[in-house]
């Protein structure tokens, strides 16, 4: 009675040790590997290592970006900055690149500023709008770069645009600072034809209208010769003012710019005037 007993336990063990062996060891072995891969991709790189070498390289592309003549090309590598930022997104670094972003653009505008302030009252009109070229270029560089930024933390975390919040910057830090001293240079510049030349008058009125639409009702008739539809719709009765307005401007090109009304070149007269014989070589020898 005993040895079918103990056959028993043996088959019986047999058959269990299979299960456990085969069906729950792989299983565990398998939810294992995410979990020991999973430190090593989001520990590559360190505060350390982002201050010391990604940083930099987007920092020194910047200035080159902020800093170059409107209409110069600057060799920079966007794939390779492209891929800084990627990197540091990546690791969890997005709010910290935003800041140093911020920071160091506000400290540029800031300079420009005070480098305006102290620009002689010839020179003003001009510098701002090589000013504000050069800034609204640079977005051009700067935005695609920290393009992967702009989406996975600006726009989904901060709910804004990137390239919003830097024309912001400039509208804060530049802008406002000087519209007080601008605009009254342009109105003077308005009343003394090409006191301004018309492309920088053109586009200043055209860029501060995009940072800032609440200007024109506060300047209605400079905006309106850049701006359509600024001015309500002219009716009847404003005719006279209109005609006596591009009466006052002719006028005003014929005092001070020096052009001529009327004939600018007489012909002399008749009697100064010799008829000359049309010559007949054009025609064939044997058209007779």
């Amino acid at each position: 009675m005993e040895e079918p007993m103990e056959e028993q336990s043996v088959e019986e063990t047999s058959v269990k040790q299979p299960q456990t062996s085969e069906g729950d060891q792989k299983p565990a072995e398998r939810k294992k590997l995410p979990s020991l891969l999973r430190p090593v991709v989001m520990g590559a790189i360190s505060m350390e290592e982002y201050e010391m070498q990604y940083w930099p390289k987007l920092e020194n592309a910047i200035v080159q970006l902020l800093t170059q003549t409107p209409g110069d090309y600057i060799p920079i590598s966007y794939e390779q900055m492209y891929s800084c930022v990627y990197k540091c997104v990546c690791q969890q670094h997005s709010e910290r690149m935003y800041n140093d972003l911020m920071s160091l653009v506000i400290g540029h505008l800031q300079r420009v500023s005070q480098e305006l302030k102290s620009s002689p009252p010839d020179a003003y009109v001009e510098r701002f709008n090589f000013a504000m070229t050069q800034y609204m270029q640079a977005l051009g560089g700067i935005a695609p770069i920290f393009n992967y930024m702009n989406r996975f933390y600006v726009s989904s975390k901060l709910n804004t645009d990137l390239k919003e919040e830097l024309q912001k910057l400039f509208t804060l830090h530049v802008a406002e600072q000087h519209i007080s001293t601008l605009f009254p240079m342009l109105q003077e510049a308005q009343n003394r034809p090409f006191a301004v030349s018309p492309p920088t008058m053109a586009n200043i009125i055209k860029t501060l209208h995009s940072l800032r639409p609440d200007l024109a009702p506060q300047y209605p008739d400079l905006f309106a010769r850049f701006i359509p539809n600024v001015l309500p719709q002219a009716s009847a009765d404003d005719l006279p003012r209109i005609v006596e307005e591009t009466r006052r401007w002719q006028q005003e090109l014929l005092e001070r710019e020096g052009f001529a009304r009327g004939e600018t070149s007489r012909k002399r007269s008749g009697d100064e005037l010799q008829t000359k014989p049309t010559p007949l070589s054009f025609m064939p020898k044997n058209s007779c």
